[in-house]
């Protein structure tokens, strides 16, 4: 497969690295970071079979559209820009587009995901536990909350029924007993932890992620990108895992 990778930081040499060691005779033809923005055009993107894209989320939009123009399925991890997927998703149905997208691509925590999915149908008949979200990144993640705590509040909300909207912890707003509440955190170093607890007078449980690098993260995008090749339409980790 020819890849390109739309944002050449941490997390596209990571998903470089990946590909490298998966030795299947792969080529990186187009590599895009800030000190090459220009070379990001329709020509350049159609020498790719799949484009996966980790920059920023004020440029995310306008990435993921030219790969529609260019014909090239694209695999998504920036975060923060969802509340446009309605948008992209009738561009992408426009242009017979391939769009994959994730709030987080570790195998992990997409697992991590469906265990409080379950774990919130459970709990929804124990009102006397309230339940929290606190995540930790690294200083340099701009967005907080994180997109994967957010998909974490909307996976338990689904089953939950007395927490209906998340809230930033400290944000106007929060003290709503319908609020469920995320604390985020950002310490040097940190790839990503999440952690649900759900806490009563008598006693707590926590479901924890802990990300030990960022190769998780590149491993399941470079997946995502492998199965995405030859299809159209818009998809996420679900889909790919089958839950």
């Amino acid at each position: 497969m020819k890849f390109a990778l739309i944002g050449y930081g941490k997390m596209g040499k990571t998903i470089e690295q990946v590909i490298t060691d998966q030795n299947k005779g792969d080529e990186i033809v187009l590599k895009i970071s800030d000190d090459n923005l220009h070379e990001l055009t329709i020509d350049n993107l159609k020498k790719a079979d799949v484009a996966i894209e980790f920059t920023r989320p004020d440029a995310a939009i306008a990435n993921i559209n030219i790969c529609f123009d260019a014909g090239v399925p694209v695999v998504v991890g920036t975060t923060a820009w969802l509340d446009k997927l309605d948008e992209v998703s009738k561009t992408c149905e426009a242009k017979n587009g391939a769009l994959f997208y994730a709030p987080n691509f570790s195998i992990g925590v997409n697992i991590f995901f469906e265990i409080n999915r379950k774990l919130a149908a459970i709990m929804d008949a124990q009102p006397q536990y309230d339940v929290s979200i606190e995540e930790i990144h690294h200083t340099e993640k701009l967005d907080a909350p994180s997109g994967t705590a957010i998909r974490a509040a909307e996976v338990i909300m689904q089953s939950l029924k007395r927490k209906s909207v998340w809230r930033l912890a400290g944000a106007i707003h929060s003290n709503e007993p319908n609020a469920l509440l995320i604390t985020a955190k950002r310490e040097p170093h940190v790839p990503g932890t999440h952690v649900v607890t759900y806490s009563s007078d008598a006693d707590e449980m926590q479901v924890i992620h802990q990300a030990k690098t960022r190769r998780g993260f590149a491993e399941g995008a470079v997946m995502a990108a492998r199965w995405l090749k030859g299809r159209e339409g818009v998809y996420e980790m679900k889909d790919l895992l089958s839950f």
